[in-house]
């Protein structure tokens, strides 16, 4: 019998570049929407999608979806839609789940195994009183009375910090960064001046990480709509076409992972750009999850846009925000856009809008390239996905 690699070319041949395209993206209950239900958010993120694609809802035979409040919500969201799909997925990574989504509806798309498949996501966690956690307590950490997520991603700045130099100034850069972002963005829940002082002096949260270092607890919900690349333009005047979509998970508690200052992002950014066949340098808008502002700088490290150790000082001076070298996260990110519980959805949507053009006051000209990164648990699974418009195929 002849031996299967599962690592190299061959497994990157049989992505499929290009053949897959997201023709429609909404938002609904961006920041708070008092009174719904996520199953109720959910629909109406879902419908706006659908609309702008020209798609009934019966036309959806795959949901790949994850709510707050449902574990089970493949079932109950394809119940309180009236619809009967083909295949539901329900994959619960935390907030790379939906860039996981995507890469299996692709593929499954691409198999013909479905022909309209609905990506979604809804959180009222706001509403609702606050952060929601379906996580076992685990043996290792929880002795230590650790306020997770935080705890572990202060712990993962003050190792950063430890080993790079890098300085609070550099963390608050990105927050700052953010906020620039977000007040081109009316739909952003967090809007006003912010400056590195501004964050500096906030509430210490655990140290190294202040409230502005922290992303909002908010509400919110979003959906995709993908279809195969044979159809795009029948459903969208400009579709973004899925180029490449990689994802891995190294650990579960921040007490597994290998080495605080790297993570999986760097295996899930390689096979993506090389699917894509891109590299760093061709991307034109970066949209990162951005729980907390450690997150950017490792990110942008791992997925190469600049070397390990370099990132605070990468993102000092602008680089990252309005009019700088790099944009990242042009809606304001989880730090000051929303963050319902899980970014990676909303990730996705500016993506395919910074390519669609619809960006407004915060539209990258030309762009054509547009990097998504999805992180979840506490550094511990990690997706990315690679978009083009049709210039890029």
């Amino acid at each position: 019998m002849a031996r299967v690699h599962w690592a190299g070319s061959d497994l990157v041949d049989r992505f499929p570049r290009g053949k897959t395209a997201i023709v429609g993206a909404a938002t609904y209950g961006i920041g708070e929407a008092p009174g719904m239900t996520p199953n109720d958010m959910a629909a109406l993120a879902a419908l706006g999608a659908l609309a702008q694609a020209g798609l009934p809802l019966s036309a959806v035979d795959a949901l790949f979806v994850c709510t707050s409040n449902d574990a089970l919500s493949g079932l109950g969201l394809s119940e309180y839609l009236g619809i009967r799909p083909k295949f539901t997925d329900n994959n619960r990574t935390g907030g790379s789940a939906f860039m996981s989504h995507a890469i299996v509806a692709a593929l499954a798309l691409e198999a013909g195994y479905c022909d309209v498949a609905v990506v979604v996501h809804a959180s009222n966690q706001r509403s609702a009183g606050g952060l929601v956690s379906m996580r076992l307590a685990s043996p290792y950490e929880t002795p230590y009375r650790p306020m997770n997520p935080l705890s572990s991603y202060a712990l993962a700045a003050s190792r950063y910090m430890h080993q790079y130099g890098a300085t609070r100034e550099h963390l608050a850069e990105v927050a700052v960064a953010a906020r620039a972002w977000a007040n081109l963005n009316p739909e952003a829940f967090a809007r006003g001046p912010l400056s590195i002082d501004d964050v500096l002096a906030s509430r210490m949260v655990s140290s190294p990480l202040t409230v502005r270092d922290c992303c909002l607890v908010t509400d919110g919900a979003a959906a995709i709509v993908m279809v195969r690349a044979d159809r795009a333009r029948d459903h969208a005047e400009r579709p973004a076409y899925l180029l490449g979509g990689a994802a891995e998970t190294w650990h579960s508690d921040i007490a597994a992972m290998p080495d605080l200052t790297v993570t999986a992002a760097t295996e899930s950014g390689r096979r993506a750009y090389a699917q894509a066949g891109v590299g760093p340098k061709d991307i034109d808008v970066v949209q990162l999850y951005d729980a907390f502002t450690i997150n950017t700088i490792l990110f942008l490290e791992d997925l190469g846009f600049c070397p390990k150790g370099e990132g605070g000082r990468f993102v000092s001076g602008g680089t990252i925000a309005p009019g700088g070298e790099l944009p990242v996260n042009t809606n304001g990110g989880g730090l000051s856009y929303c963050h319902p519980g899980m970014y990676g959805l909303l990730a996705i949507v500016e993506a395919v809008r910074q390519l669609r053009g619809e960006c407004g006051e915060r539209q990258i000209a030309g762009a054509e390239l547009a990097l998504a990164h999805g992180n979840g648990g506490t550094l511990s699974s990690q997706a990315t996905l690679v978009l083009g418009t049709e210039a890029a195929l």
